[in-house]
């Protein structure tokens, strides 16, 4: 598993993920340049934090300008909008690339599954703007020009969705 599928399954951040597979809380190696975590280390390094703490209730999420430039939003104002524009959605989704000093990408992997580069271009290009309104209080996004054969459309939005979710929750 990745560090990214690790983060919303431990309900903690990918850097924090990220510093367990460092200092050896979790059982991880690397394998070009990424984490590959064992799924039983990463289940038994969650069991140790909920006997640490109460449980509780799982945070309302709520949608703001406060909470969406703390997940990495840039809010943007001109005249009667107001937005706050998410640039790096594909990180959201579970989207990793890799890529050369020239740009292109060298290694790509969907929601932990190795992909290839061809298909991350395709997915990149799927959606082409991801922002929150504060005007209505909702997220929303617009479609690019392709679609892969790795996830629809819907899928790539609902992805999306349950990232900022999950990022928001993490807050």
């Amino acid at each position: 598993m990745n560090t990214t599928a690790a983060a919303l399954e431990a309900r903690v951040t990918v850097a924090t993920v990220r510093t367990w597979c460092r200092i050896g809380a979790v059982a991880a190696a690397k394998r070009a340049g990424r984490w590959v975590i064992d799924a039983a280390s990463l289940a038994h390094r969650i069991a140790l934090g909920a006997l640490k703490r109460p449980a509780r209730r799982p945070a309302a999420v709520v949608y703001s300008v406060e909470t969406m430039t703390a997940i990495g939003g840039r809010r943007w104002q001109r005249g009667d909008k107001d937005r706050v524009y998410l640039n790096d959605w594909a990180a959201f989704a579970g989207l990793e690339t890799d890529h050369y000093n020239t740009g292109n990408i060298s290694s790509a992997s969907w929601q932990g599954e190795a992909i290839s580069n061809s298909q991350a271009y395709k997915l990149l290009a799927t959606l082409d703007k991801v922002w929150f309104d504060t005007a209505d209080g909702k997220l929303h996004g617009r479609y690019g020009v392709t679609e892969s054969r790795v996830a629809s459309r819907e899928e790539v939005w609902a992805a999306v969705v349950a990232g900022i979710r999950a990022a928001i929750a993490a807050l």
